[in-house]
């Protein structure tokens, strides 16, 4: 069975944080979108969600005929994804949720249409279990905001097709992503085992008393954060290996690594540990709304992006 690359119609089931940042980045790319509203609040509130990102995806540069307009609605999930060229469910990290979902997704989709799945840890052999035409379905992973980050992990199930998952980072490419194929299927996949072990080991520096919050945020914007957001962990550390590179690094900090520096396993969340973390926040907000700063991460995204992006062609570096 031939699958779908075509995307002229994308639908969305399930539209909070993430799926409205699909939305937002569907609508900037000059696709028609229909995402599922149950009620007049879901609707009125996507569309509030998108009113609000849009000055950033049109700081951004929109696509020829991106337009808030081509956003429509369905009250029923057979009438969001009949149409549908391609499928991307955001709803809570729900095993049971997620398996209804998709059972009646996939009964009502064509058959080589893609059905992808937000899940950020969840395995898809697991919530994909029974649905018709498993061989279409996978993971799209993505990183909040999802509308600015070019990140999207995408994971096969066990039945899912090499041409499934080839043809999801082909129409996640069109979209002006980074797909990234994990390779197998592993709880929390690539990134958030990642990011899950860093706040374990931030967790464990508030409950002992070592950082606030807003210490231990300092410490990676202007130390590692600066590096990681254009050479990764690997690179970093070869060229911290001066000239022989990763293996003369490996040689010199490797034994580091049985020191007992790190806990790995979490702390218990104890009523005074998740005062202290809210407490710590609360404070580097000060009087500044979510919203605001919302706005002010996504310019600072989009400035660290361009200016990356303008020093690469520099230095003739594609990747």
């Amino acid at each position: 069975m031939s699958i779908n690359t075509d995307v002229k119609l994308f639908a969305s089931l399930g539209n909070g944080v993430i799926g409205s940042g699909w939305v937002a980045r569907a609508l900037a790319y000059g696709t028609d979108v229909v995402a599922w509203a149950r009620t007049q609040e879901t609707e009125r509130n996507l569309r509030q969600r998108v009113a609000n990102v849009w000055p950033a995806l049109q700081k951004q540069g929109l696509a020829d005929g991106a337009s808030q307009s081509r956003l429509h609605f369905a009250g029923t999930i057979d009438e969001c994804v009949k149409h549908a060229d391609f499928i991307q469910e955001s709803v809570p990290e729900d095993i049971d949720l997620k398996n209804e979902l998709h059972i009646r997704m996939a009964s009502s989709a064509r058959p080589e249409v893609i059905i992808a799945s937000s899940t950020s840890g969840l395995l898809p052999s697991e919530f994909y279990f029974g649905v018709a035409h498993p061989q279409r379905c996978v993971v799209g992973h993505p990183f909040n905001p999802v509308y600015l980050l070019p990140l999207v992990e995408v994971v096969g199930g066990e039945h899912t097709s090499t041409a499934a998952v080839n043809a999801a980072m082909q129409i996640y490419c069109a979209l002006g992503m980074r797909p990234l194929q994990v390779r197998k299927e592993v709880p929390g996949f690539i990134a958030d085992r990642l990011l899950e072990a860093l706040w374990r080991e931030a967790l464990h520096l508030v409950n002992d008393g070592v950082a606030t919050t807003g210490e231990i945020d300092d410490a990676i914007r202007f130390g590692a954060g600066l590096r990681w957001s254009f050479m990764g962990t690997f690179l970093t550390y070869t060229l911290a290996g001066g000239d022989a590179g990763m293996r003369h690094f490996m040689a010199q900090f490797g034994p580091a690594l049985r020191l007992p520096w790190t806990h790995l396993q979490a702390p218990e969340l104890t009523g005074a540990l998740i005062d202290a973390v809210v407490d710590g926040t609360t404070e580097q907000l000060g009087t500044h709304s979510i919203a605001a700063m919302e706005r002010y991460r996504d310019d600072c995204l989009m400035a660290v992006m361009s200016a990356i992006a303008k020093t690469k062609i520099q230095h003739g570096i594609l990747s």
